[in-house]
């Protein structure tokens, strides 16, 4: 199952001004965060509610940052 994360994205960038600044913000690397935007690595509960903590997500809104399927193109 693929989703997109280009909600997700735009809060990064809203909230912290760029992927790296958002790492450093929750202790991860850079490469960490782009492989789990990039779909290459998945997300544990632990990394959606630090990220949720950290973006100021509220638990009503999760589904959309997180678990928005991608459209095939059949």
């Amino acid at each position: 199952m693929v989703f997109r994360y280009n909600k997700l994205r735009g809060r990064i960038v809203e909230i912290f001004g760029s992927q790296s600044r958002f790492a450093e913000e929750i202790g991860q690397s850079e490469q960490n965060i782009t492989a789990k935007l990039a779909g290459r690595s998945s997300f544990t509960q632990d990394n959606i509610v630090t990220w949720c903590q950290a973006l100021n997500i509220d638990q009503a809104d999760i589904g959309s940052y997180f678990f928005t399927r991608e459209v095939s193109k059949c």
